[in-house]
This record gives structure tokens, C-alpha cells and sequence, in this order.
């Protein structure tokens, strides 16, 4: 049985596609999922008998069997109101310590720009998860 990574599915369309080591992509339906599951997770690895060519589109994934559960997205650690302070105060210190500074020629201070730059991967994960 091949091994491949779910690449996409579109659980309202019912399908999507998961890679073949080697060899083109395969389709999976909905229709040849477990019992118990829905929809499979972009990056999950899922194992499966192959059939070719039996909708005319190519290889066909059937019996899947979910290795797991895929990669998790980072759970939102701020509400929205605490992170809409974060960013302003954020802007804020930008503003006054550190854009004065580079527009003076100089470059903030180690351990300034460390604290600095980890509020602003904290922002972004916020806002990428």
C-alpha cells in the first residue's frame, strides 16, 4: 500500500488529492474515507490501495487507512481586543524608539531589538494562525 501526504481536500466538494512517491497525484473521495472521518487535513499521511484509471482521471486512492492526524494549526492565544492592544502598542514603540533610531543612523540595542522582534513573531503567529 503507498504512503502519501494529503495535498489538499475540499470536504464540501467531497475530494482532493494526495501525493504518490514517484508517480502523479492521486484523487481521493470522500466516499473512500473510514468510518468516522469526514474530511482529511492538507499534510496528513494517509495510507491507500491505488486503482488506476477507473473515472478516466487518472490514479484513484481506495481502502484509506488515516496514519494522522496532520499537522495542527497554532491555536489563537490573545481575544482580538488584547491583540488589537498588542498591535497598537506595538506601532507605538516602533514609532518612538526604534524609527528614530535607525533614522539617526544607528540600530536599536541588542536586547531591544531581540524584545522587539519577538513581540512582532508573536503578532504574526497570532495573525497566521
Amino acid at each position: 500500500m503507498p504512503t502519501g501526504k494529503v495535498k489538499w481536500f475540499d470536504a464540501d466538494k467531497g475530494y482532493g488529492f494526495v501525493t504518490n512517491p514517484g508517480q502523479e497525484d492521486v484523487y481521493v473521495g470522500r466516499q473512500v474515507l473510514p468510518e468516522g472521518v469526514t474530511e482529511l487535513v492538507q499534510g496528513q499521511r494517509i495510507e491507500y490501495d491505488l486503482a488506476t484509471g477507473l473515472r478516466g482521471r487518472g490514479p484513484e486512492a481506495l481502502r484509506v487507512t488515516v496514519l494522522d492526524q496532520g499537522p495542527r494549526r497554532a491555536a489563537h492565544r490573545y481575544p482580538p481586543e488584547k491583540l488589537h492592544g498588542l498591535v497598537q502598542d506595538t506601532v507605538s514603540l516602533l514609532e518612538n524608539r526604534i524609527q528614530p533610531a535607525l533614522e539617526a543612523g544607528r540600530r536599536p540595542g541588542r536586547k531591544e531589538g531581540h524584545q522587539v522582534a519577538e513581540i512582532l513573531r508573536t503578532i504574526a503567529r497570532e495573525l497566521d494562525a
